[in-house]
């Protein structure tokens, strides 16, 4: 069974928009209609121009009027901040990353607490931009330390982790997230589990990358996570091949089954299974979606059609003595096997009755397998569908029935 890989998690860098600097710098203009409040008029003026050239979006002219403003004799500590803030701003917008960074540690230099916080922020951003990890990991660490522990450095954090090719660090870290918000009954967040599964999928960690994507399933349910569960799921270790079907029904109720070749080897696999009923219902979903029926192997389609309403036919007529026989037996797995033929039969009630017979008789050479049953078969009746996930949540083991039965509590029904 081919897999849907996961697509890895996307971090984008904040290095675009030195977005502090340039609020810092506009809003002190804005402050006066002419001159900017605290400042020369031979600064203000450049400055308040710099400010309306950015506005327009040409930054490099707005750059120029810095220059200009910098190049005034005897600048005072105030006049240096704003300049060194509408500098930061224009440069980076111009695409002058030195520059940008200069102004940006030259006001890092004179501020603590907070602001510093913002401006660590800031150049982290600005270095991440030029892809110098080192000294954008130096400025996050500064961030923190100053008190910044907003989303936004964490996302930093997370883009630069995630660009060293660590990946054992980012599942250790990733790890920790995801378990202090499941301790303090907090969903995790999504980025969190994404990082988590994209590292252990890069270490090797199988059925920790597994364990990860039933918990996007759980807290953050999409069509391509189940898709990539299921396609992952088969190759767990100790799973066993006897739940192939399984994993294919939970396919076709998520909507991750679409492929002709996947239609047939699912009837298939009902017929094989002696669930005739479920075969004939599956290739009509394949004509109706149209993709059995045509093309090149459409007489192949339609041969497997005709068998599975024969061998239905067959299983109606036989279902009766089936349903005796198994009740004669000391075991309960007979019963269990026809009442969940009769289930899928779509006479629910009676296949569910059956069924609880065969659990009831016991001597059951898989037990877990029959409460799987049992579960999804509540599943299929209004008067006992809010027994399933009770009863689903009961199944054990390592062989894939326990995972097969969580899934079915939280797939689509």
């Amino acid at each position: 069974m081919s897999s849907t890989p996961l697509l890895r998690p996307s971090f984008r860098s904040r290095a675009r928009t030195l977005g502090l600097a340039s609020v810092v710098a506009l809003s002190a203009l804005a402050a006066a209609p002419g001159v900017a409040q605290g400042l020369r008029p031979e600064v203000g003026k450049p400055l308040q121009a710099a400010g309306d050239l950015l506005r327009a979006g040409k930054a490099r002219e707005a750059l120029a009027k810095v220059r200009e403003a910098e190049a005034v004799a005897g600048i005072t500590p105030a006049e240096r901040n704003t300049i060194d803030g509408m500098k930061a701003a224009a440069a980076q917008r111009a695409g002058d990353l030195a520059t940008a960074i200069q102004a940006l540690e030259a006001m890092a230099g004179r501020a603590s607490g907070a602001p510093l916080g913002q401006y660590a922020e800031q150049l982290a951003s600005a270095y991440a931009q030029q892809r110098n990890n080192a000294k954008a990991n130096e400025w996050v660490q500064k961030a923190v330390a100053a008190g910044n522990n907003g989303p936004s450095i964490k996302q930093l954090q997370q883009y630069l982790q995630s660009s060293s090719g660590d990946y054992g660090a980012i599942a250790r870290d990733a790890s920790a997230a995801v378990a202090a918000a499941e301790t303090a009954g907090r969903r995790p967040e999504e980025g969190d589990l994404l990082r988590l599964a994209d590292a252990q999928q890069k270490t090797g960690n199988t059925n920790g990358y597994v364990a990860t994507l039933q918990k996007l399933l759980i807290n953050h349910p999409k069509k391509e996570y189940w898709s990539a569960y299921l396609g992952r799921l088969p190759r767990k270790s100790g799973f066993s091949p006897r739940y192939e079907l399984d994993v294919m029904r939970l396919r076709l109720a998520t909507g991750t089954l679409a492929k002709t070749d996947e239609f047939m080897e699912m009837a298939q696999l009902s017929l094989q299974a002696g669930l005739p009923f479920e075969a004939k219902r599956i290739v009509e979903q394949g004509y109706k979606a149209g993709v059995l029926g045509t093309g090149a192997e459409a007489a192949r389609h339609q041969r497997l059609r005709e068998l599975a309403d024969k061998q239905a036919g067959e299983a109606a007529a036989t279902m009766a003595r089936q349903a005796s026989e198994a009740a004669a037996e000391k075991e309960g797995d007979g019963l269990v096997r026809v009442g969940f033929a009769l289930v899928s039969a779509g006479e629910v009630d009676k296949g569910l009755a059956m069924i609880q017979q065969g659990i009831a008789k016991g001597q059951l050479k898989r037990p877990d397998e029959a409460r799987l049953r049992l579960g999804m078969a509540q599943l299929q009746s209004p008067k006992t569908r809010t027994l399933a996930a009770p009863t689903l949540r009961s199944v054990k083991g390592d062989d894939g029935a326990a995972e097969i039965a969580r899934l079915w509590t939280i797939a689509p029904q």
